[in-house]
């Protein structure tokens, strides 16, 4: 069994994390960590594990060895506290953003502050198995990729291996729960329902983990927070610079995931569910992948979806802790979602 630890357990994402160990076969949870609510049962952050387990939060000082340490940190804490994490465990995923990007110049820029660990930036492998597979196995510092992120870059990520893609406009809609558990101005009911908010029409961060996914430098990134809770929709507008038709797109996408678990395409001729709906995925590690080309000029649409907590946090890491150890890939992440919901 490998041996698993939580650091950052009582947030949204650390409790989905929690859920899916504590479903995985191969795993044996050690300790999770939350210094408010520590010596306290985790089901009262996460009522939905009641009975689930009886672990009680350790504060993060308590932490003992384990094999694997999952860092569900907000963002800075990590980098902060990375060399006493490496000496607990022989492999760290971090799930925020303190390492995402391998060069210090890009994290300045979109960060807007200096890195304080610029050294250890190239020696954490991308933790998307659709691109990262190969360089996971094995890994033992792994930066899992933000959830507009992941979400975009699945989306256009056959048209740029394909040399289609000069320059992209992406529109994320997303749900409540990607700003996190911590209550703001922002989250307070009264505000969040029914809104419809433009909140980075510009200067997004998860632009630079696209832009050196793709290897496209024109990327525009806007994001709107909409009602939902668990949630990304993202909207990518691309004018190709060769022609292509309906048949050569359908190629392009069939051979980029007939081989992969958890990406399907969506483009239906009839029904409500013709593209990808992020409803359909609360709680399953599917992103789902549409596309429409505009029959008058030569923009391609690309409609992706994922649920934030899942393919583009939690489900994600894990994902990337079973490629890290040669397990199948799908292991403890079969659910198939619920409808309707």
């Amino acid at each position: 069994m490998i041996r698993v630890s939580i650091v950052g357990a009582s947030g949204y994402a650390g409790g989905e994390l929690l859920r899916l160990m504590l479903g995985h076969p191969n795993v044996r949870v050690g300790q999770v960590t939350s210094n408010r609510l520590a010596g306290r049962f985790v089901h009262g952050a996460h009522p939905n594990l009641r009975g689930a387990t009886k672990l009680k939060f350790s504060a993060t000082d308590e932490l003992a060895g384990c094999d694997v340490l999952f860092a569900c940190l907000p963002h800075g804490e990590t980098s902060r506290r990375i060399d006493e994490f490496r000496r607990i465990a022989g492999r760290v995923v971090d799930l925020g953003a303190d390492f995402r990007l391998p060069e210090a110049a890009a994290f300045e820029r979109w960060y807007g502050r200096a890195h304080p660990r610029p050294e250890l930036l190239g020696r954490f492998v991308g933790g998307i198995p659709e691109l990262h597979r190969d360089a996971l196995a094995g890994a033992d510092l792994v930066a899992c990729a933000g959830c507009n992120a992941t979400a975009a870059v699945l989306g256009l990520l056959p048209l740029c291996r394909a040399g289609l893609v000069d320059s992209a406009v992406i529109d994320v809609k997303v749900g409540s729960s990607e700003a996190g558990r911590t209550a703001t101005a922002a989250s307070h009911h009264s505000e969040r329902s029914g809104a419809v908010r433009s909140y980075k029409p510009t200067g997004h961060r998860h632009t630079g983990e696209i832009v050196q996914a793709l290897g496209v430098e024109e990327v525009h990134m806007s994001a709107t927070a909409v009602e939902m809770v668990r949630g990304v929709l993202a909207t990518c507008h691309v004018f190709v610079n060769q022609d292509v038709d309906d048949r050569a797109l359908w190629k392009l996408y069939r051979e980029a995931y007939r081989a992969e678990p958890f990406v399907r395409i969506v483009k239906e001729r009839g029904g409500v569910h013709r593209y990808p709906d992020p409803k359909l995925l609360a709680g399953t590690n599917f992103c789902d992948v549409g596309f429409e080309r505009d029959p008058q000029t030569n923009r391609v649409v690309v409609v992706s979806a994922l649920d934030n907590l899942m393919k583009g946090a939690a489900g994600q890491a894990t994902h990337a802790f079973n490629a890290m150890h040669g397990l199948p890939e799908t292991t403890g992440l079969k659910f198939a979602g619920l409808h309707p919901v």
